[in-house]
């Protein structure tokens, strides 16, 4: 399963990445799943992406809750809450 990753702002930041493809073990996978895979790589993704910390999530350019299906193919963009104004 493959799926297309987009990150922004701070995150983009504190990663160093903005985008990548990134290649999945076949099972159900969800938005929380999908971080919690990508905090087991450590370092600046543990803090990053930690549990807790306000990060916001889209699937397919849609805003997703932590319970939503990641379907093969989808594009998963996580960034941090934004105020407008």
């Amino acid at each position: 399963m493959k799926i297309k990753l987009l990150f922004f702002a701070r995150l983009r930041e504190q990663l160093g990445v903005d985008a990548e493809v990134l290649e999945l073990p076949p099972g159900a996978w969800t938005v929380a799943s999908l971080r919690t895979h990508l905090r087991s790589r450590g370092a600046a993704w543990a803090e990053a992406l930690a549990e807790g910390k306000a990060i916001r999530a889209a699937v397919n350019q849609q805003m997703a809750p932590a319970e939503a299906a990641v379907p093969d193919g989808a594009e998963v963009a996580f960034f941090p809450p934004v105020t407008g104004g």
